[in-house]
């Protein structure tokens, strides 16, 4: 199991009756995730004057597709890519890809529509991997936690903050996450005030 496979498990878990791949936030946490996972690797570091930039390293030592992918993608030349931009580039339709790849792995299917051709919404099954991930979201895991949480999803027990993480380059990735997801519903009502306006002008407002 990876960091960016909990974490969607999670969201599936504590925020049903939706397609995860149609939130935004969740594609941005899921990005953050595999930075996360591949810094834990070694197969990256962060460097720079900023201390954001992601400075790749040896091969990532996993046998994960979606991270494999994720180490083959990073920008390999100076002055190399900010924590931010990876998340948007990397990011985009994440959770889309995510989705696919716990249902080829039997962790998801999708729910019967007798009505329509369309698939279903995607639901988990009762796999081993989302007992794990069950586990550590239990278990209030520092980084599982603060990613939970940045993506939007909170738990009825959980109180304040999430638990801190005793690492630096972690604590980058995190607050990357966190602006990102800020940014994301900025522009969301930057469009929405748009559309209105727009509206308005054609309904002689």
């Amino acid at each position: 199991m990876t960091t960016p496979r909990d974490l969607l498990i999670t969201v599936m878990d504590e925020a049903p009756g939706g397609d995860p791949a149609e939130r935004g936030e969740v594609s941005l946490g899921l990005a953050g995730a595999e930075l996360i996972d591949l810094l834990a690797a070694g197969a990256v570091t962060l460097g720079g004057d900023q201390g954001d930039r992601i400075v790749p390293g040896p091969p990532a030592d996993t046998d994960d597709p979606l991270l494999q992918q994720a180490a083959a993608s990073l920008v390999a030349e100076a002055p190399y890519e900010s924590v931010g931009d990876w998340l948007w580039r990397r990011g985009r339709d994440l959770a889309s890809t995510y989705v696919a790849a716990l249902e080829a792995d039997g962790d998801v299917r999708r729910q019967r529509r007798s009505w329509t051709f369309r698939p279903g919404r995607p639901v988990l099954t009762d796999s081993p991997d989302h007992r794990v991930a069950g586990d550590r979201r239990r278990s209030n895991e520092p980084v599982l936690a603060a990613l939970v949480a940045a993506v939007g999803i909170r738990d009825e027990e959980d109180e304040g903050d999430a638990p801190g993480v005793a690492d630096d380059a972690v604590d980058t990735v995190l607050a990357a996450v966190n602006g990102a997801v800020v940014e994301l519903e900025a522009l969301r009502q930057r469009r929405a005030i748009e559309q209105s306006a727009f509206d308005n002008i054609w309904r002689g407002d």
